[in-house]
């Protein structure tokens, strides 16, 4: 099981990746549906690596 930093570094990586190679992100210049879906994805690995963060501090 990654850790929560990998998984947070990884949903970044998707996320950048795919902007970088869809044609409707990078030249259109307009997020499509999967950039949406994968930024969900990353904000909820950093919404909850920051709520462990509290609970553990």
């Amino acid at each position: 099981m990654p850790s929560p930093e990998d998984a947070l570094h990884q949903a970044r990586t998707a996320y950048e990746e795919h902007v970088r190679t869809c044609r409707q992100c990078h030249v259109d210049m307009s997020p499509c549906a999967v950039s949406k879906l994968l930024l969900r994805a990353y904000n909820n690995v950093r919404r909850t690596q920051g709520r462990a963060g509290s609970v553990m501090r």
